[in-house]
Order: C-alpha cells, then sequence, then structure tokens
C-alpha cells in the first residue's frame, strides 16, 4: 500500500497500451530498505510498472509522487551507453584516477561486471549487446542512490556474474526493485515480490519461494478452477521444500503449512523411470567424446578432452562466457568436427539443438500451424501424449493467440514457438543453448513440467542457476583447463573453484616469495605486448561486424515482406554472427593478458 513514509508511491494508477489495460488503479509503495522483485508474463505490464514509477513515461491517471530529494538510478532493458564513449568515461566519468582507483567498492564492480579485465580505455560503440549492458549496470551501481531500480539485471551475465551480483545486491545499502525471470537470484535478493497479473498489482513477503507458496495458498483459497495450474504450483513448491537446505532456509513462510500443501505431491520427477525409458529408446550409447582436441584460431578451448553421456543423463553445462559451452552443445549435434579425436554417436540418437538466435520462419505463417507443420501429436513416454493444441496452451498460446501470425510474435514468444517445435519433432536427445533467454516464469514453469516426465538425454547450458537445479541430475564445468569437468557439487563447486582460481591469479595473492613473483611477472611482460597488439586488431575486426549486423539488420527490416530476400538475408547474418563470436571468443581469452 502508498503510505506517507515511502519514497516512491502511486495513488490509483492506471495505464494502457492501445487497448491493454496494463496497470488498473494500482496503489501501492517502496519504503526505504525493501528490496522488491516484481514477476510477472511478458507482455503483463513488468517494465511499464518500472517506467511508471521512476516517471520515465507518465500514468493515463492517478498521481505517482517521490519523496524530496530522491536520488533514483534506473537500468531500462534497453539501456546502452554513448557509442563513443570509453568504460572509463560511462562508470567513472571524469574523476582522477587517485579518486576512484583508492576506493574498493568501485573496483569490486569493475572486477565482478569484468570490465576490468575488458579494458577501460575501450571504446563502447564496438562492444556485444551483453557487454554495452554491463558497462552500463556498472555505471549505476557504482552510484550513492536512495533506490536503484533495474529492468533485468542478470541478461547477458553468467553464473559467476549473477552470484556475484546476488551478493552485491543484498550487502547494499538503500532501496531495491528490480524485474527477473531468474528464480534463484529473487531468492537471493529480495526480501517482497509483486505479482503484475490483469492489470493489479499482487504483493508478498519474502523472495521466489515464499511467493510460490503464498500464490498456491491464494488459488487454493478461492477455489480456482484451474487445476492444471495449481498441480504446477504445487509441484514447483514440493520440488523448493525437497531441495537443498541452503534454498529452502532462505523462505520466510511457514514450514507447516508448506508441508501441508505438498504432503501427497510426488516428486517432480521419477529419475528411475525416465532412465528406463531412455535407455529403451536411446540404446546403450548415446554419445562418446573420446580425446578430442578443439582450437579456435591459436586458443585451445579441449585438449584431449574425454566425455561419456549416456541414456537418460540430464545435464547442465557452466563456465564463463567464451569458455567453449556452445562449442560443446555443436560437436554433440554435429555442427563442429574436433581437430583431432572424435565423438562417437549412438546409432538411435536423434538430436535437437536449440541455439542461442531464434530460427526464422514464415513470418506469414500461424503459431498453431508452425506447429502441426513438424507434427500433430507429440509422445512424452510413459504413455503420455500431447496435441499441438494442448502444448501451445501450456506454453502460453491459449485460444485466438494460436492463430497469430508469427511475424506479430514478440522475441519472448518466438522463443517459446522454438521451443515447442523442437519438441515436437520428438527427439530423444535434447540439447538446448540458454534456454530460458526471454521466457517469463510462468512459461519456465511449465517448461519445467514438459521437461519432468521427458524421457531422454538432456544437455542444458544456461546462466540460470534455478533451471540447471530445477531440470538437470548433474553438472560439468568448462575450466579453462581444456577438460570437461564432472562437478558432484554443482554450480556451488563451480563457483567455490572459480573464485579460488581468481584469487590465486589476482597480485599478491598467490603463497610464492616476492622474487618468483617477480620473476613471473616479467615473463609475462612481451607476452603481454603481443596480447595487446592483437586486441587492437580484434577490435577493429569487430567494429567492422558490429557495422555488418547493422548494415544487414536495416536491410532486412526495410525488405521484410519479402520472404526469400529476409532468409538470404538471415543467412549472412548467421555468418557474419558466428565470425564475431570467434572474434569476442579470441578477444575474451587475450583480455587477461594484456590487462
Amino acid at each position: 500500500m502508498a503510505t506517507a513514509g515511502n519514497l516512491v508511491n502511486l495513488e490509483v494508477v492506471t495505464k494502457a497500451h492501445g487497448t491493454t489495460v496494463l496497470l488498473d488503479a494500482v496503489s501501492l509503495g517502496i519504503g526505504g530498505g525493501d528490496r522488491v522483485g516484481v514477476v510477472g508474463r511478458n507482455g503483463g505490464g513488468k517494465t511499464t510498472l518500472l517506467s511508471v514509477l521512476t516517471r520515465s513515461e507518465p500514468p493515463d491517471a492517478g498521481r505517482v509522487t517521490h519523496v524530496g530529494g530522491l536520488r533514483l538510478a534506473y537500468l531500462p532493458q534497453d539501456a546502452a551507453p554513448p557509442p563513443t564513449a570509453t568504460v572509463r568515461e560511462v562508470v567513472i566519468g571524469d574523476a582522477a584516477a587517485h579518486e576512484w582507483a583508492g576506493d574498493a567498492g568501485v573496483r569490486a564492480i569493475l572486477d565482478g561486471l569484468g570490465l576490468t579485465a575488458l579494458g577501460l580505455d575501450t571504446v563502447v560503440g564496438p562492444m556485444s549487446g551483453g557487454e554495452g549492458r554491463r558497462v552500463a549496470l556498472a555505471a549505476l551501481l557504482v552510484r550513492d542512490v536512495d533506490l536503484l531500480v533495474l529492468d533485468e539485471p542478470t541478461n547477458h551475465l553468467d553464473v559467476e556474474a549473477v552470484d556475484w551480483l546476488a551478493g552485491h545486491l543484498a550487502a547494499r545499502a538503500g532501496a531495491l526493485l528490480l524485474v527477473t525471470h531468474d528464480r534463484w537470484f529473487l531468492d537471493a535478493v529480495c526480501t517482497d515480490t509483486w505479482e503484475v497479473a490483469d492489470g493489479r498489482v499482487h504483493t508478498y513477503r519474502g523472495g521466489y519461494s515464499a511467493y510460490v507458496l503464498a500464490r498456491a495458498e491464494r488459488e487454493r483459497v478461492g477455489a480456482v478452477t484451474e487445476q492444471r495450474r495449481q498441480n504446477l504450483l504445487r509441484k514447483e513448491l514440493a520440488w523448493l521444500r525437497r531441495g537443498p537446505p541452503a534454498r529452502t532456509s532462505k523462505p520466510r513462510f511457514r514450514i507447516d503449512a508448506a508441508s501441508a500443501l505438498v504432503a501427497d505431491e510426488p516428486p517432480a520427477r521419477d529419475d528411475v523411470t525416465l532412465h528406463r525409458f531412455a535407455a529403451a529408446r536411446l540404446g546403450r550409447q548415446v554419445y562418446d567424446v573420446e580425446d578430442a582436441t578443439v582450437r579456435l584460431g591459436e586458443r585451445v578451448l579441449f585438449e584431449h578432452a574425454t566425455w561419456r553421456l549416456g541414456p537418460g543423463d540430464r545435464v547442465g553445462v557452466v563456465g564463463v562466457n567464451g569458455s567453449g559451452k556452445t562449442t560443446l552443445l555443436r560437436l554433440l549435434a554435429g555442427d563442429l568436427r574436433p581437430d583431432s579425436g572424435r565423438v562417437r554417436v549412438g546409432r538411435t540418437v536423434k538430436a535437437a539443438y536449440l541455439a542461442q538466435d531464434v530460427t526464422e520462419l514464415d513470418p506469414e505463417l500461424r503459431v498453431l500451424s508452425a506447429v502441426e507443420a513438424v507434427a500433430r501429436v507429440v509422445s512424452l513416454g510413459g504413455g503420455r501424449e500431447l496435441t499441438a493444441t494442448q502444448l501451445l496452451e501450456r506454453f502460453g498460446f491459449a485460444g485466438g493467440r494460436q492463430w497469430t501470425r508469427v511475424g506479430d510474435l514478440s522475441g519472448g514468444e518466438r522463443r517459446r514457438l522454438q521451443l515447442l517445435r523442437l519438441l515436437m519433432s520428438e527427439p530423444n536427445v535434447l540439447l538446448l543453448d540458454e534456454p530460458t533467454n526471454d521466457l517469463d516464469i510462468d512459461t519456465l514453469t511449465a517448461l519445467e513440467d514438459v521437461l519432468d516426465g521427458w524421457a531422454g538425454t538432456l544437455v542444458v547450458v544456461s546462466h540460470d542457476r534455478y533451471f540447471l537445479e530445477r531440470t538437470c541430475g548433474g553438472v560439468v564445468a568448462l575450466l579453462g583447463d581444456g577438460a570437461v569437468s564432472a562437478l558432484p557439487g554443482g554450480v556451488e563447486e563451480y563457483l567455490a573453484r572459480r573464485r579460488t582460481a581468481v584469487a590465486a591469479a589476482e597480485p599478491g595473492r598467490a603463497g610464492g616469495g616476492a622474487t618468483s613473483a617477480g620473476g613471473a611477472a616479467r615473463s609475462r611482460i612481451g607476452d603481454s605486448r603481443a596480447a595487446r597488439k592483437e586486441l587492437a586488431r580484434l577490435e577493429r575486426q569487430l567494429a567492422k561486424l558490429t557495422a555488418e549486423r547493422g548494415r544487414i539488420h536495416a536491410e532486412m527490416a526495410a525488405r521484410a515482406t519479402d520472404y526469400e530476400a529476409v532468409s538470404a538475408l538471415d543467412a549472412q547474418l548467421r555468418a557474419v554472427q558466428a565470425e564475431q563470436s570467434q572474434a569476442e571468443d579470441a578477444w575474451l581469452a587475450l583480455a587477461d593478458e594484456a590487462s
């Protein structure tokens, strides 16, 4: 509720886009110590709420008031620093070196978001979208503000950076309001949750886990007839209650109420049964990576790596950006061959590969037609079958939405459609590269429910820690040593290993004496100079590729109605993106040497 003591108040605020009312007479407020996470379906009004609350756009009716002298910083989804500015100019401004270099907080932000390795004198223009967003985020975090408002702050961050950001925001003074679909992040950072739905904002005490319980109780008490949706919430809550103690200790809901709700709820998935079904569909062999070496230019991503993936295995893959996660999926999918060694594929393997880029479809196709073009019915194993219409409904395409033109879908909806088409092809192996991108929490929950009963082998590359823990039975990491390393301790073990490696690499942290450290530093000087020259070349190459991408995008927009021309341009775009990805990987590998 809105009160006089809040930093910001919304009083009977209404806001519509076109004929859709996103906020309908909403009244609420944010206090000085509040840490609020905003959730809801894509297009439901989350970003609109932030825009109205920060006065970036006015309400159609009602009033938005800020306390006098409020220091507010807002990171919108499309935040882009000036292209001609350097990282130093955007984040630090005109402050003298001695003013910011002696500030441990500023240094921690630059290191935590990877900007020190990126280089403070790097120009923003040639950067990738993810790098530019990190720069914009750092520029806000270094400021001393009363209210920090962030729209999807974890986009383009890897697991390690998300973990750092969660710790930083949890320790930071002041109020916080953020939109995110990262459920682990919500639990780690937020003490309150707002759900934007049907023009209303429902408020809950606690992070995501508390929100799941409160929402399930609300629907149960209200005798909600959407039984399928309620069952999904109960399954989600059951998994949260059975999770690691570190997770279940965070929520502030009543343990007895949670236990009563899930007392008769079976486990999220029966791994033994799924393994049996998977073995029947796949046989004993799925993938055997044997003594494989993969090079990217002069850089070795995998060196004599050996890894076996069996029937029914559900594996999450983690590693820093550029470590080779996507390359590993391309090896398994057959899109890439190792320089030496081999990848043996089982005879019965039918793999489906979800790449990060959304596959372009004929924009005139209807959503239902695009799915039924693959299949009309899909078998999930164990006698479970779903029609294309049923699967579309579970993924948020209900009723008339199934007859929407593909060209009219949002980026998140196209991602959902791409996933649906993969599932309808009835693969027995799924290779998913960042499947959670652009998906809201309800869609993620529906996807997890489908995967719970899917009998096959699953490999997931994702920065979404919650999704990895929820869908996978094991985690492997790419730690930069050329191997695929199994981590019995999961993501926590990966983060611990990374912290140890980073600490050992920092000057003065290693156990060696001053003489040995000095000798090592001198031996690196020549290599660093060569690395800086190569970095300059790569930056020029990236600038050219970025300009080429912009030209192709502009031409695609100009010829949007010419499907054949758009398809040809899309092929060009993918080639440029692949070349840019290789250049970015090489740049990342050299950045540490040149810094």
